[in-house]
């Protein structure tokens, strides 16, 4: 459904998006995350035509989105990260502008209309001023706008920022509802304990480069491969210190008040190995495991500009 191959785009001498690949499948709810100044941004405005890139291909909906945006702009709907100036209309003009803007009107448009609003919450908002909307009902207002026309794509630029709990909750429940109705979503956000509850697919951007992308499924098994140890020692915890210190496959030891919690890269077979070991030395184990990773964790990982092997860290 959408497909970003080598994306370029420079800002003077600085790279905001550097050579980026980037896949979303058809009916996916895909988390585009990454820290500020990642790129991203940048990318989604590439994605909706509002800049053009220096490098790269971008396709949506089998078009070329550099050669042919018209074509790609009704097949796009995008909600951004702030609502515009439209504080004079009404609910119902402010949707029925954009309705005449992809040649809905009449009959066809209201009904059109009536429904988004429903679908958004905001039916029995239809007389009010946009000015007196809260921050939430604007949000999605913004959104049922970006559906007017019906568009298999729904790009989103964190669209659930400022927004008090129970309105980012309804949020969710909106999309949740959007994925049944198989729109392909792309949602950029920084809460990221909310995209891993929807999202069906994720990519994690960094310096302009996409360095993780795949299934949910997919992301949370490398989260749990990636996740440390958690070791507790009952007996004889500086020969396990000792052993870790100097195994291959220990990045890093951090001392948690009667744990040891160790960065491992090995496989199932060399965790079983290292607990070998650690027996056969003498070490008294009372418990070994994966801590149990999330999203968060993945991302804290990932993005870390920390360098070097970190062989102690008491905590």
């Amino acid at each position: 459904m959408l497909e970003i191959r080598q994306l370029k785009k420079m800002y003077g001498r600085t790279a905001a998006v550097d050579g980026l690949d980037m896949n979303v499948r058809e009916g996916a709810l895909y988390g585009f995350v990454g820290p500020n100044g990642a790129g991203k941004t940048t990318t989604i405005k590439i994605l909706t035509g509002l800049l053009l890139p220096d490098g790269g291909s971008v396709v949506i909906g089998g078009e070329d989105a550099v050669a042919a945006p018209r074509k790609v702009v009704e097949k796009i709907g995008y909600v951004p990260d702030f609502f515009g100036v439209y504080d004079n209309l009404k609910v119902s003009e402010y949707m029925e502008l954009f309705a005449a803007c992809y040649g809905l009107y009449g009959l066809n448009a209201r009904r059109r209309i009536m429904d988004l609003l429903g679908q958004a919450g905001l039916e029995e908002k239809e007389d009010y001023y946009v000015d007196g909307l809260s921050r939430g009902m604007k949000q999605r207002l913004c959104l049922a706008r970006a559906l007017i026309h019906n568009p298999p794509i729904l790009i989103m630029d964190e669209p659930t920022a400022g927004l008090d709990p129970g309105t980012r909750y309804e949020f969710k429940e909106i999309l949740k509802d959007l994925r049944e109705q198989e729109k392909t979503v792309v949602i950029s956000s920084h809460i990221l304990s909310e995209l891993s509850e929807i999202c069906t697919d994720i990519g994690i951007v960094e310096q302009g480069k996409m360095v993780l992308e795949g299934t949910m499924e997919e992301i949370l098994e490398q989260i749990n491969v990636q996740s440390p140890l958690l070791i507790s020692v009952y007996r004889n915890r500086e020969k396990a210190l000792d052993i870790l210190r100097s195994h291959p496959y220990v990045e890093t030891i951090t001392i948690r008040q009667n744990d040891i919690m160790a960065g491992f890269t090995g496989d199932g077979e060399d965790e079983a190995l290292l607990l070998q070991q650690l027996l056969d030395a003498g070490v008294m184990i009372c418990g070994f495991m994966r801590e149990r990773g999330n999203l968060e964790s993945v991302f804290m990982q990932i993005t870390s500009r920390d360098e070097g092997r970190v062989l102690i860290r008491e905590n």
